[in-house]
């Protein structure tokens, strides 16, 4: 078991890796209180391969404890980042169940922020929908209504990759939920699911968008931008 040699690796290799120089406006671009280390996308991928590789954890319970404490415990958000990327290592997915959800909806209300939302949405709550959509959909449908708009986000962006697998009730349900709502992050959210589902089916898109006068100008402006 090395959960705790994992954590350790790769705080200290995000600290190997960083460009101070970089950092500042890393956290500018994100507007985020939390600082980084400077550490870019790809020198992130290299290095979390050879955390994970070296580290291996043999236990589910293992695996979730080394993400919660890289996330809880986070100084930079770098740290987050491979948080998720661990959830998200391929050699872990059989441990991705729906007793994760409570995780993943602690990082989506103490994350707040498009960079951590959308990777839960679309890699980790949406697999898992895929996967067992008899226990998520009523969940979604509820998150869908929450007074959170992050969850709201993820009830409307969680089926960007369903393609023909889209639950459309559900989907017409998030939307329905929160159309009213000013934020802008929602606002561009039901566009881009709508403008995802267009790909699949332009025909349905096009008469949503028709018979939903009341989403907004930036929702509507992004369900028809590729139609």
């Amino acid at each position: 078991m090395d959960g705790a040699g994992l954590v350790a690796a790769a705080r200290s290799g995000l600290a190997e890796v960083a460009d101070p120089r970089r950092a500042p406006e890393m956290q500018r671009y994100m507007k985020s209180d939390m600082p980084f280390r400077g550490v870019p996308k790809p020198a992130r991928a290299k290095l979390v391969r050879a955390v994970f590789t070296d580290h291996p954890v043999t236990t589910r319970d293992e695996w979730a404890a080394a993400a919660a404490e890289l996330w809880r415990e986070a100084e930079y958000r770098e740290e987050r980042y491979v948080a998720l990327d661990l959830l998200g290592h391929k050699p872990y997915t059989r441990w991705r169940d729906v007793a994760l959800l409570p995780l993943y909806e602690e990082f989506v209300l103490t994350g707040a922020w498009w960079d951590f939302v959308d990777e839960l949405a679309n890699r980790h709550i949406g697999a898992l929908l895929a996967a067992h959509p008899d226990e998520l959909t009523p969940i979604m449908r509820a998150w869908a209504t929450d007074p959170d708009r992050w969850k709201r986000r993820v009830a409307v962006i969680c089926q960007l990759s369903a393609k023909d697998d889209t639950d459309l009730d559900l989907l017409t349900h998030a939307i329905e939920s929160t159309t009213d709502d000013p934020d802008f992050f929602l606002r561009k959210g039901i566009g881009w699911a709508l403008r995802q589902y267009a790909r699949v089916d332009p025909g349905w898109v096009r008469h949503f968008v028709d018979t939903h006068p009341d989403l907004s100008p930036l929702s509507r402006r992004e369900a028809l931008k590729h139609l």
